[in-house]
């Protein structure tokens, strides 16, 4: 079991597990605001997992980079793929920590199918203004690495959303624009499009209904800070993830192929700076040279409710 971060500031209080840099929970007032998880039982699919150096997935876990084909396990057999990454499992090491603030950093030397060296480093911060992630990766190497990174929060009322809409009291809505569409293995498939029906989720947003969600959408609206928005509102608050300057995509995971207790019960949103099978389609994909370095932060926040 991995040595784990409790953080607090105001009315916020967070849990951040050293295997993998995980956000084990974050609460507002004793609020869930995320679905938590403890060291004892681990994360389930993928629960607050930091997802580098790719999020999502990688067809067939076979990509070519710069004229060389890699192959990774394929550890999605759903779908033939290889998923979110390879740093979820690992023990990162502290830098530095605070009463409201934890800074942990992964030397990476690389891994069967992605032999690319990185220093990743994962600050968490709790201010008045809930939750900041900030992930940053240098290349340590010696030639030109493919990155991405994601995040995988479960937002949550304390409610499932099927019984939360069924009172008319569930609200989400995304500043996303477009939609991706994907095969039967949620592999991209031609460009992202307008969207429309229950994937428009734009603001002031729509009670999800029957809507399953899988998908990744781009075209992001953003505001005056330049962040992106997801906010899934209840009756008494609503919880909101802002995406800033990078995180072109944003998943959004209904979890209806879950079992039990968390069938569709939380919202996956999901910042990413790529979409799916960026390590083949090259969209959005980052390219680092050596000693180059890139950041990239979300937040997750509560909104009381007015009136």
């Amino acid at each position: 079991m991995g040595e784990v971060f409790e953080l607090r500031s105001g009315d916020y209080r967070a849990r951040v597990d050293r295997v993998g840099a995980g956000l084990q929970a974050l609460t507002w007032r004793d609020h869930d605001l995320v679905w938590p998880y403890t060291g004892v039982e681990g994360p389930q699919a993928f629960q607050g997992q930091l997802l580098a150096p790719w999020p999502n997935r990688v067809a067939g876990g076979r990509y070519a980079f710069q004229g060389t084909e890699y192959r990774l396990e394929v550890d999605n057999p759903e779908t033939g793929s290889a998923i979110h990454g390879l740093v979820h499992d690992q023990d990162w090491s502290p830098v530095d920590a605070s009463e409201d603030e934890v800074t942990l950093r992964l030397a990476f030397e690389g891994a069967p199918g992605y032999p690319f060296p990185l220093e990743l480093t994962a600050r968490y911060r709790l201010s008045a203004e809930g939750l900041t992630v900030s992930v940053k990766a240098v290349n340590t190497g010696e030639a030109d690495a493919p990155y991405g990174v994601g995040f995988h929060p479960y937002l949550t009322l304390g409610r499932p959303l099927d019984e939360l809409s069924a009172r008319g009291a569930l609200t989400v809505s995304s500043d996303a624009e477009s939609s991706q569409p994907t095969d039967e293995n949620l592999i991209p498939v031609g460009a992202p499009v307008p969207v429309s029906g229950g994937f428009d989720l734009l603001p002031p947003g729509r009670d999800l209904g029957d809507t399953v969600l899988d998908t990744a959408f781009t075209d992001l609206r953003r505001d005056e800070r330049g962040r992106a928005w997801v906010r899934l509102g209840g009756p008494e608050h609503r919880v909101a993830l802002w995406a800033g300057a990078g995180y072109e995509w944003l998943q959004l995971f209904s979890a209806d192929t879950l079992g039990g207790d968390a069938h569709r019960a939380h919202l996956a949103a999901e910042p990413m700076t790529c979409p799916p099978n960026a390590f083949n389609s090259g969209t959005d994909l980052l390219v680092l040279s050596p000693g180059q370095a890139v950041e990239n932060d979300f937040g997750i926040l509560a909104e009381p409710r007015v009136g």
